[in-house]
């Protein structure tokens, strides 16, 4: 998908932003073209606070000179745009594969709204099918957990792999928060709101990637132009 029809949908997402509003900012490539794009209306004097879900994205923001604040100052925010990796039809998600999922979904469950931007190699019936879960995980006890997060692919999946995230081999991939992320490959999940449930009662998991029934819009970058979907729609 071009990175033309990536800014089309950014640019829908701003169509629905108001000046004075308090907005949580995402993190991936689609994300980065909101981002831009709101940045060029700052410049032109909009009037907005933002929050980002990563670091890189709260750098990409400073330089746009976008103002910047957290959840210490504002309690909620009005809307948080953000990417996926995979969408279904009722809008629930898979994310993380950019490594920010804690830091993206304790923004959008403190947004009154949240709006997903992606291309449509991300719409999916059933979510697990494309990518694997990305599962956010403590340093301290890592063989344990990991062990027990494949129990659950065995429980709730195919029996799929389960690889822990590197930069380069030997060397782990390391969130903004400071831990490590496994890769699960459940295959298609069909109780997604149980293996949310089951994965956030294992004591090393600090959190997943399923986001579920967080997403009030996606607007979808096709070939054919930009794609407005709400639960049902797709």
């Amino acid at each position: 998908m071009s990175e033309d029809l990536k800014r089309q949908a950014a640019a829908m997402a701003l169509a629905d932003i108001r000046p004075g509003m308090r907005l949580g900012l995402g993190t991936g490539s689609t994300a980065r073209h909101f981002v831009d794009l709101l940045g060029e209306k700052v410049a032109a004097g909009f009037d907005c606070i933002c929050v980002p879900t990563s670091e890189a994205t709260a750098r990409q923001a400073e330089s746009l000179n976008i103002p910047l604040s957290d959840l210490e100052t504002l309690d909620r925010l009005d809307i948080t745009i953000d990417g996926a990796d995979e969408i279904d039809p009722h809008l629930n998600l898979i994310k993380g594969a950019g490594g920010a999922l804690l830091r993206e979904k304790i923004v959008a469950a403190a947004s009154d709204a949240m709006i997903v931007i992606a291309d449509a190699s991300k719409l999916v019936q059933t979510l697990g099918g494309r990518f694997p879960l990305p599962v956010e995980v403590n340093r301290f006890g890592l063989g344990a957990t990991r062990r027990a997060v494949a129990e659950l692919i065995e429980h709730h999946g195919t029996g799929g792999n389960l690889r822990l995230r590197e930069t380069s081999p030997g060397t782990p991939f390391v969130t903004d928060g400071g831990h490590l992320i496994l890769d699960a490959f459940f295959g298609r999940i069909s109780q997604p709101e149980a293996l949310s449930r089951d994965l956030l009662d294992i004591a090393g998991v600090v959190q997943h990637g399923l986001f579920l029934k967080m997403c009030k819009t996606a607007y979808v970058a096709t070939p054919d132009g930009v794609k407005a979907l709400t639960s049902g729609t797709n």
